[in-house]
């Protein structure tokens, strides 16, 4: 019996008792926790913390970052090309940088988001080195976390590696900046490890192949480290590492009001410790609402490969799309995954950059047929969405749109896409805790209205039961 089988077989040991009465109690459940839809209306209830139009509640400030895709004109707000920045500086500026100077961009990104401001040569390579220093894990942390618990979710295991984390810490409560800040560098520096190692278990023990683990390197840094880690011969191109230099750049950060991101700003007000507040925010990604959506969007396109003849032709691909659209192709939702979004409306700046640096690896990899695939779905996709008549703002594609083409073609396999995503994304949620626990002081506690019905105790010898089912 391999690792799969005895996992399941004992899965089901665990689940099989009362699992029949699960049926009539999750319906009465369901009966019995519905609210009166028009009450949202009634109430002016923020649903999801948006107004009406869809604009998000101001909740809080921050200095971090901004997203803008708005300016106002005439009283009104009118859409423009979507704007990213990094502690007032342009992300565009930002990538410009480090891509013509030939250095690594996550590490200064990471220097300035939690410093505001930019390092010097020195500055930066001293931080690196920090970096580095740090990307180590306790003596037989991998063997007797990772290994012995591996899960097929690697956001999972993640968490769960964090959490443990906490035990290794000996000032694992102290919520001082310079203890938080050590705590953050520490989480930015390991996350590399926690992730691949976690795949490495997955692949291993559930998927029943070989398996290997690479230490890090310290000439290298996280985007480097990261392929190294991933393939058995740890080899890769600088093409490779500047791409995936530059995806962790554009994840590592994206305003105070995105779910992740603002789950740090909820759990961090209680006074909590920075593991349980990592953690929590790894799990607000793990969403497919969330920070999975490019794997929707890259299981999109190979259903749009298997079922379109010619990629070339795009009247084929507007009526596979159309079908889309009407919930006769792919998924059945309607949904065409990785255009749109919450915020940017005519550009999101990060699909903009990713579409200006990933024609150089379609090149090294020579799948320049599946990118002509992706340019004319982004061309005829916005097209369709942008001439419905109920089309309330203009939309374009998002950063989801080409990353997960990217992590495919860099070899990452789909149950890295997330994590990659969450290594990232700890320095933003990093950033957000720090600035939480300088600035505000006081837990947040939005308001929730009860719609319920007050009723009379009965005693348990006149009650009846919810169902005449034995």
């Amino acid at each position: 019996m391999d690792y799969r089988q005895f996992i399941e077989k004992n899965a089901r040991k665990q689940l099989k008792p009362k699992l029949a009465e699960m049926g009539d109690l999750a319906e009465m459940c369901e009966e019995n926790n519905k609210i009166d839809p028009s009450f949202y209306s009634k109430y002016d209830v923020k649903r999801g913390l948006r107004d009406a139009d869809g604009h998000g509640v101001l909740t809080g400030l921050t200095r971090i970052s901004a997203v803008n895709a708005y300016k106002e004109e005439g009283g009104e707000r009118v859409p423009i090309d979507g704007k990213l920045l990094y502690r007032g500086i342009n992300v565009y500026d930002l990538v410009d940088g480090f891509v013509g100077g030939k250095y690594h961009g996550f590490e200064e990104t990471a220097y300035l988001l939690l410093f505001d401001r930019l390092p010097s040569a020195d500055e930066l390579t001293d931080f690196t080195t920090l970096l580095s220093d740090n990307r180590v894990l306790p003596i037989n942390f991998v063997r007797d976390v990772i290994m012995k618990a591996p899960s097929s979710d690697i956001m999972n295991s993640v968490a769960r590696c964090i959490l443990t984390l906490y035990s290794y810490d000996a000032r694992a409560n102290d919520t001082s900046i310079e203890n938080v800040l050590r705590q953050c560098i520490y989480l930015i520096s390991v996350f590399p490890l926690l992730t691949a190692y976690a795949y490495r278990a997955y692949y291993h023990y559930i998927e029943g192949h070989g398996l290997f683990i690479h230490n890090p390197s310290s000439k290298l840094g996280t985007a480097g480290n990261i392929l190294r880690l991933m393939r058995s011969d740890k080899s890769f191109t600088e093409t490779e590492e500047m791409i995936l230099d530059l995806m962790l750049v554009l994840h590592a950060e994206h305003g105070g009001g995105n779910n992740s991101t603002f789950t740090t700003h909820v759990v961090t007000s209680t006074g909590t410790d920075t593991y349980s507040a990592i953690a929590a925010s790894l799990c607000s990604l793990k969403g497919p609402k969330h920070g999975g959506a490019n794997i929707k969007v890259k299981e999109m396109f190979e259903d749009m490969e298997a079922n379109i003849r010619d990629v070339r032709d795009e009247d084929e691909i507007c009526a596979y799309l159309k079908r889309i659209l009407n919930r006769e192709a792919f998924d059945g939702s309607g949904l065409i995954y990785g255009v749109g979004h919450a915020v940017y409306s005519i550009s999101d700046p990060r699909a903009v950059l990713l579409k200006r640096y990933v024609e150089k690896l379609c090149v090294e990899k020579h799948r320049e047929d599946e990118l002509t695939l992706y340019k004319n779905v982004d061309k005829i996709a916005t097209e369709l969405l942008n001439g419905r008549p109920n089309q309330t703002k203009p939309v374009s594609v998002n950063v989801d749109f080409y990353s997960g083409f990217i992590y495919d073609m860099l070899g990452i396999p789909k149950e890295m896409y997330t994590p990659l995503f969450a290594t990232s994304r700890v320095v933003g949620w990093s950033a957000h805790r720090i600035e939480e626990l300088i600035n505000t002081g006081k837990i947040i506690r939005p308001a929730y209205m009860n719609v319920g019905d007050v009723r009379k105790f009965v005693p348990i010898g006149e009650r009846k039961r919810a169902s005449n089912k034995d």
